[in-house]
Order: structure tokens, then C-alpha cells, then sequence
């Protein structure tokens, strides 16, 4: 998209999604860096400082695009002072030369990057896109066309994206089958995922490659996932109720070194979401690759990732969180999807619990000192959104996710009984 000015549809309380860098002062850029933009009116911004993220603030400012920018940067200057702060003084130690600065990477192993899709060809063209404009030096994309209604995808790749993208059919529908097709015909010694309905940053895999490349022990990484846009009460309210970010400083965990939080390791979605994680090849195929039982597409409706993500640390592996792979989500844009979201959210958690347990059953011991503290944790965090501007339709979804929780085992069996399997 070429500069324009991008001013308020007619709906309740619109917000552009912008992403800025205060290092270019006036400079707003579209989500996946799809092309600069004039906004107006109310505004959420991915904040930057020399290309690496710090946050997201909101602004409003009726005086046009350079009054915005202003109020960003002055929100941004107050409630992100603390990483603004660090990387200040990491500069000063290492002083910038205005470029985004991923871990160390002498060499670039080949990654494979797997999109699952099922019947959204135009939201798929816009991942595509947003793939190929990275500036990583080595990497292939596959897409996995999950049990399609129509030939729709496999045309798009075949007639547009030719040469360029790889395409797999998987007449089976299951998110985690979906990924194990891809594993099974990736190439790289790295294999990362995203979603159909995402955008990737230009600089997501050198991100994910450069991570890796700091300890070779580390066997996944995930990254930071913000809206795309929230243009709908509904997507607004997926933010509220805690969207898909984990946080902008790197974190890393294994069994080796627990973190003080007692309900670990069973609290997988505090690692990372499937919409933007990658393996080493290796070791997820020595794991068996994705439970089948598992995920979008089956009874259990969620949980593949998050029961990988248990996996690679019960293996032994570090799991690494890098803030610095960034993917651009778009969230489902009525309340009725929304909620079928989040309640399949929660089913995955109960899903991968029951998967857990069913695979190793001397889990179980484990899992239940920590099952009490898991559901004062969930209780709170849906008392505390009585603040909230909408706390009616936040509280009703953080009640569709518990109820979600309480189906999960349920939804997971079903899936085994029904011959889903649990492995590839």
C-alpha cells in the first residue's frame, strides 16, 4: 500500500494500528511493513527504538498525523521509560549504528517456514507477501493446505506464487497433521510456523536464526505476536483479554535452570503462541513431531503448540523467547468468532494437560500440587477485569475460556478415540 491518509471507518471507537520508530521521527509504517501511512484519529502503535520493540502505546489527536506522532512519542517517552532506559544504556556500551541488532549469527542455517491453511486464499497471499519481503538470506516456504473445500490456495501458489512457494495438501483437517506434513517435507535445519492470517516482519527469521545460533542447546523459539489491526469491538476485546504478546524482553527457560514461578513447567502459554514458533528440525522429529489430538481442526481444538513447547523441555532443550521475531496477528473481527476463539484456547490448555498426563502419566503427581494455584491464577485474572471499559463481554470471555479449560480433556480424548492419533 502506497502512503495515504488512513482516516476512521464507521464504527464504534475505530484504532489504526500504526508501527513506528522514535529513532525516524514522523515516520508511521503499516503492520508488516506493507508500506508507509498518514493516520488519524485514534491510534495504537508498535514502538520501536532502532528497529527493536518496546511496547505498544495508544494515542488520540484530531490535528492530523504529526500531531499523533507527538502524543505517541510522548506516551512512549512516560510508559516505556524502563526499556527505553535499557536500551539507552545498551547503546552506551554498544553505541547504535541505526540497524536492529539480532543475537550473533556467523551463519545462516536454512530455514523452512510451514503455513497451514484451510479456504482463506487472500489472507494467504497476504502472509505469502509478507514472507518473501524478508531480508533473511535463506529460507523456503511451504504451504500445507489443510483439507480445503476448493483449489483455491493451490492455484494461488501454482499461478502467483511460482517457483517461490512450495505447496502440500493434507486431505485431513487437524492443525498439528497440517504441521507434521510440513516437518516431514522440510528442508532447513530449522523449521518455523506461522498462520495463514499473519504478517511477518522483514526481520522475523534472522530473529528466530540469530536466537538459535546463541546456544546450541536451544531446541525452539518463539517471538512476539501484536494485532494487526483493531478496527472492531471484537478485536479490541481479544486484546484486552490478553491478546498474544508475552512480553518485550528475551527470556529463555529449561528444566535445568526452573524460574521461580511454581506452576512450571505445565504453564506452556506463557512461552509462546504456534502463530510464531520455530524448532530445530531435528529435534522435533526426534520428538515425533505435533499430537495429533491436538489443535485447530480437531475435538480438541488448540494445544499442539503448547504441548511441544512442554515437550521440548521435558527433553531436556531450552525453549528461548525472542522479542525480536515479530508477527503481525489479525484477529477474527466479530464477537461470535472471537468467542469460539477463546473458547478454543481453553480447550487447548485442558487438551495438552490431558495429552501431558496421557503420555507420561508420573506427571501427574506434578501437575496437581500445581493444579490449585493454576485456577486461583485464572479466577483473579477474570475478577481483575471489572475495571474494564467492557467488562461485561471481557468477563463473558474469560468465562468461555474456563469452560474451554473444563472441555479440553474431553475434546482430547475424542480426538484419540476418533483415530486422530497422538504423533505423526
Amino acid at each position: 500500500m502506497n502512503s495515504a491518509a488512513v482516516r476512521p471507518p464507521h464504527v464504534r471507537h475505530p484504532v489504526t494500528v500504526v508501527d513506528i520508530d522514535l529513532a525516524r521521527p514522523g515516520e508511521f509504517r503499516l503492520p508488516g511493513d506493507t508500506g508507509p501511512v498518514r493516520p488519524y484519529g485514534r491510534v495504537r502503535a508498535l514502538v520501536r527504538l532502532h528497529g527493536r520493540p518496546l511496547g505498544m502505546v495508544s494515542a488520540a489527536d484530531s490535528s492530523g498525523p504529526d500531531g499523533l506522532w507527538r502524543a505517541l512519542a510522548d506516551t512512549a517517552e512516560v510508559e516505556l521509560a524502563e526499556q527505553l532506559t535499557r536500551l539507552h544504556a545498551a547503546d552506551r556500551a554498544e553505541p547504535s549504528d541505526g540497524r536492529v541488532r539480532h543475537p550473533a549469527l556467523q551463519q545462516a542455517p536454512v530455514i523452512t517456514v510451514i503455513v497451514a491453511t484451510r479456504d482463506r486464499p487472500e489472507k494467504l497471499r497476504h502472509c505469502l507477501d509478507s514472507l518473501l519481503r524478508s531480508t533473511y538470506p535463506e529460507f523456503d516456504i511451504l504451504v500445507v493446505d489443510n483439507a480445503p473445500s476448493d483449489g483455491a490456495a493451490e492455484a494461488l501458489v501454482r499461478d502467483d506464487f511460482a517457483g517461490r512457494v512450495r505447496y502440500v495438501r493434507e486431505p485431513v483437517a487437524g492443525l498439528a497433521r497440517a504441521h507434521n506434513v510440513g516437518l516431514a517435507h522440510a528442508r532447513g535445519s530449522v523449521v518455523a510456523f506461522t498462520d495463514d492470517d499473519t504478517l511477518v516482519d522483514p526481520g522475523w527469521l534472522s530473529a528466530l536464526a540469530g536466537t538459535f545460533a546463541c546456544d546450541p542447546l536451544i531446541g525452539c523459539v518463539t517471538g512476539l505476536i501484536v494485532p494487526a489491526e483493531l478496527e472492531t469491538p471484537a478485536q479490541r476485546a481479544l486484546e484486552r483479554q490478553g491478546g498474544f504478546a508475552k512480553g518485550y524482553l528475551p527470556r529463555g527457560w529449561s528444566m535445568a535452570d526452573p524460574p521461580e514461578d511454581p506452576l512450571f513447567p505445565f504453564t506452556a502459554g506463557r512461552f509462546g503462541s504456534g502463530a510464531n514458533m520455530a524448532f530445530r528440525t531435528e529435534v522435533l522429529r526426534t520428538l515425533g513431531g505435533f499430537d495429533t489430538a491436538t489443535g485447530a481442526g480437531t475435538p480438541g481444538r488448540g494445544g499442539d503448540d503448547l504441548l511441544a513447547f512442554f515437550e521440548v523441555l521435558t527433553a531436556g532443550h531450552t525453549l528461548a523467547y525472542q522479542p525480536g521475531a515479530i508477527v503481525w496477528h489479525c484477529h477474527h473481527r466479530t464477537q461470535d468468532a472471537v468467542a469460539t476463539q477463546v473458547f478454543g484456547y481453553g480447550a487447548g490448555l485442558g487438551a495438552y494437560l490431558t495429552g501431558a498426563l496421557l503420555r507420561n502419566p508420573r506427571r501427574l503427581p506434578a501437575l496437581l500440587r500445581r493444579l490449585p494455584r493454576g485456577i486461583r491464577y485464572v479466577l483473579t485474572r477474570s475478577r481483575d477485569r471489572g475495571a474494564d471499559p467492557e467488562a461485561g463481554w471481557s468477563r463473558r470471555l474469560a468465562l468461555l475460556e474456563v469452560r474451554g479449560m473444563v472441555y479440553g480433556p474431553c475434546g482430547y480424548l475424542r480426538g484419540r478415540l476418533t483415530g486422530a492419533g497422538s504423533g505423526s
